[in-house]
């Protein structure tokens, strides 16, 4: 019998009886990360890292039951060692280690391998089975530096401030809204931000997340002869909704990986498009899975079947996994995720 087994409601493990990141209700739920497709409403009880803690209650009720743990902090349900390792995605996103009689298992959830301020980098560990991302699985997918995607950024900023328009920059308001308000320079003007984003820095704050720069929220009693020259940080989902009409005049940027193709900035009808991922590129999924030294390579939600094949001809024994993740399809196209219509 595997450790773990892939089944309707999830990734399952029999002898410990706890799921990671189902998509079904369940008794016992190690959680990856709190992104709307990882951490789903309705299961008795939680696992996760504690900088996911304040955002899972947000998103997924006050009452939960949950339990939350430091990154490397050993839980044993019937002798089975789960733990929970960085995996540079978002705050407080894992990768979950399971040990079972001397057997490994990394459940790797979303994640990425480049540089990021606002979380623990990425931690390669050692496995006899591991389960990867395949989200930007393809060989065009190579992202460029970090500061010179916020470069773009600022100078974008600056010059629609010198114009007196307002910046409407769009980000997941988990994750990647935080990098963003944490990596533009604050100095060329004010920053304000949509209420699903500062939900979730209150909630990150709650928690002891302290790198966040000082935002305002935008209210109905808002100074609107406050929003010329600024930066506001709100989710893909206002893009098309009439809060945006109070910015006017105002240029619409978005982050997002996908943006590093013409075709997506083109369907996303924005002003800009920056190539700010929070997933591993192809390079990154590489070096990850090398980084592992894992026999077995399974391949979820993503480029799946293009990626498993390239890794076989490479030698791993790499099989298709089919589950319901959504990797950054979700966040760009979120608005579904509670709270997330509150201005």
């Amino acid at each position: 019998m595997p450790l773990i087994e892939f089944r309707s409601k999830g990734l399952y493990c029999p002898p410990g009886d706890f799921y990671i990141d189902p998509w079904r209700k369940v008794d016992y739920a190690v959680v990856t990360h709190a992104h709307a497709d990882h951490a789903r409403w309705g299961m008795k009880h939680y696992l996760a890292h504690h900088l996911s803690g304040s955002v899972l209650r947000l998103r997924l009720g006050q009452d939960i039951s949950l339990q939350t743990v430091e990154y490397g902090e050993v839980i044993a349900r019937n002798g089975v060692k789960i733990s929970l390792h960085p995996a540079g995605h978002i705050i407080g996103s894992a990768q979950v280690r399971v040990e079972y009689r001397g057997e490994v298992w990394v459940i790797s959830g979303d994640y990425k391998t480049g540089p990021d301020d606002t979380t623990t980098p990425f931690e390669p560990i050692s496995c006899h089975h591991f389960i990867t991302e395949s989200t930007f699985g393809l060989p065009v997918y190579r992202w460029a530096p970090q500061n010179q995607i916020f470069e773009d950024i600022n100078r974008w900023w600056q010059q629609n401030a010198e114009e007196g328009r307002v910046s409407l920059l769009l980000g997941y308001s988990l994750g990647k809204a935080q990098r963003l308000l944490t990596g533009v320079n604050a100095d060329i003007g004010r920053i304000f931000t949509h209420g699903a984003v500062e939900n979730t820095n209150l909630a990150l704050r709650a928690d002891g997340f302290g790198k966040l720069p000082q935002t305002e929220q935008i209210t109905r009693d808002s100074d609107k002869s406050q929003f010329p020259g600024s930066l506001v940080v709100a989710p893909p989902s206002a893009a098309g909704s009439s809060w945006v009409k109070q910015f006017r005049p105002f240029e619409v940027g978005i982050a997002s990986g996908w943006m590093s193709l013409r075709g997506p900035r083109r369907r996303r009808n924005v002003d800009r498009g920056f190539a700010l991922s929070d997933h591993a590129d192809w390079i990154g999924l590489l070096e990850a899975i090398e980084g592992t030294g894992a026999e077995h390579i399974y391949v979820t939600h993503g480029y799946t079947d293009v990626f498993a094949q390239y890794l076989n001809e490479k030698g791993y024994n790499a099989s298709v996994v089919r589950t319901e993740y959504e990797g950054e399809l979700a966040e760009i196209g979120e608005g579904t995720v509670k709270g997330e219509e509150s201005a």
